[in-house]
């Protein structure tokens, strides 16, 4: 009986720790959707941001935790739009089209990729399954947490529902032996298809009316496509070439349903269709060309055009393809090769939050906003910077003074090991 009175006393204690105003003084605060703020204040309660401002425009409540951050950045937290962390998985090898397939349903949240994204200040990812089929499966949305279920992260709606979209692909990596196809027309032509099969189903449901006497039998995966045709779930394509970048538009086009473009390594070859058919794109920034054919003409300069040429434009790591912990660099190399400062520190965080239909919670430092950011050792797109803590709805989940967090930012023995603990009721606040 002790111990319980034990644990409801500390659960009691953690509660208000994470309600009592907390505000960060002295920083260089990037709120991304208002210009930067010196020697700025950033304060929060509840896991939500209460204001931010320079020191003398911000009233600090009598019972506000203070830290002392002169000299340091904040940054809203960083936005990962396409990951594999968690071990995910998505469909397998007996179909190119499996949109049944739920990411969810393979995810080991207490996989070390959390930590390594802890360490690079990621605070919200879209989990994807793979891209060796042509719908491989429904993404997940979620904050990198520390976490006992997956239940404990995901992202839901108003209506509970878990938020996530739709993995399709096309290019090299889905033409395979039969069943998969083995040209890019025959590709098309299976997307097409189940497409076509989804409106047919759609329409019967809604002859049907409610009446399931009449309604055709329950398919998952038309399901999954009904609602990507309702456009409830974006679908998130991952393309290369420019070639396969222009058959992603046109079945957009021709099934009407929303579309962010990833990787694009030909976009800088397509730049004016990708924003007259104003599709958003997530680029991957890799240190050298290579890995497959059809990204041999991949340019840091992809960002820079794209952006000239009205497109939204946002980052994701793909880790393993590059590291959580770096994903700093690649605003950093997008910015050398061309794009303004503004659109890739953008792109790292509210550009992502609006891809996945999260800009309203995430993605800047506003009042109302969740309370995730980043505190950095100095200039974001500088290579000698370094991510000095992540928080997320106002809670600590790395902190790279302690060793068992600097282990997973630097590596060494014991950083590939998933998290063992089954204490995380303080993650975040007082990990020890």
């Amino acid at each position: 009986m002790g111990s319980l009175y034990f644990l409801l006393g500390l659960q009691a204690q953690i509660g208000s720790a994470h309600d009592e105003p907390s505000a960060w003084v002295g920083a260089t605060i990037y709120p991304i959707d208002s210009p930067p703020v010196e020697d700025g204040v950033l304060l929060t309660r509840g896991g939500k941001i209460v204001a931010v401002g320079p020191r003398n425009s911000v009233q600090l409540p009598a019972d506000v935790r203070r830290y002392d951050a002169t000299g340091k950045v904040i940054l809203p937290g960083l936005i990962c739009t396409h990951i594999h962390i968690g071990q995910v998985s998505g469909a397998d090898r007996s179909s190119p089209i499996q949109p049944e397939a739920r990411a969810l349903d393979s995810i080991n949240v207490r996989n070390e990729g959390f930590q390594r994204a802890q360490a690079g200040g990621i605070t919200t990812v879209n989990i994807m399954p793979g891209s060796g089929h042509l719908i491989s499966g429904q993404t997940v949305y979620l904050k990198v947490k520390d976490a006992r279920t997956l239940d404990d992260v995901v992202l839901r709606d108003d209506d509970g529902n878990i938020l996530g979209g739709m993995k399709m692909a096309n290019g090299t990596n889905s033409r395979r032996d039969p069943p998969f196809p083995g040209t890019r027309a025959k590709s098309a032509s299976l997307v097409r298809e189940a497409y076509i099969k989804a409106q047919e189903y759609k329409e019967k449901l809604a002859r049907a009316n409610g009446d399931k006497s009449k309604a055709p039998p329950r398919d998952l995966g038309l399901e999954a496509l009904v609602e990507v045709l309702d456009k409830k779930r974006v679908v998130h394509h991952h393309t290369h070439r420019h070639d396969d970048i222009m058959t992603v538009l046109r079945l957009a086009d021709e099934f009407d349903f929303r579309v962010v473009l990833h990787h694009v390594s030909d976009g800088w070859k397509v730049a004016q269709e990708i924003a007259d058919a104003k599709a958003p794109c997530s680029i991957i920034v890799i240190d050298s060309p290579g890995g497959k054919e059809e990204a041999m003409n991949v340019d840091f300069k992809t960002g820079g055009v794209l952006e000239k040429a009205g497109v939204l434009v946002g980052f994701h790591t793909d880790d393993f393809i590059t590291d959580s912990r770096l994903f700093l660099r690649s605003g950093a190399l997008a910015v050398r090769a061309g794009m303004t400062r503004e659109g890739a520190l953008q792109g790292l965080t509210l550009a992502g939050a609006k891809m996945l239909d999260l800009d309203q919670k995430i993605g800047s430092l506003s009042e109302g906003k969740d309370a995730d950011f980043i505190l950095l050792s100095g200039d974001p797109l500088s290579v000698y910077t370094h991510v000095l803590e992540t928080w997320i709805e106002g809670e600590k989940v790395f902190d790279r003074s302690r060793p068992e967090d600097r282990l997973f930012a630097t590596g060494g023995q014991g950083a590939s090991r998933d998290r063992e603990d089954d204490n995380v009721c303080c993650s975040g606040w007082e990990k020890k």
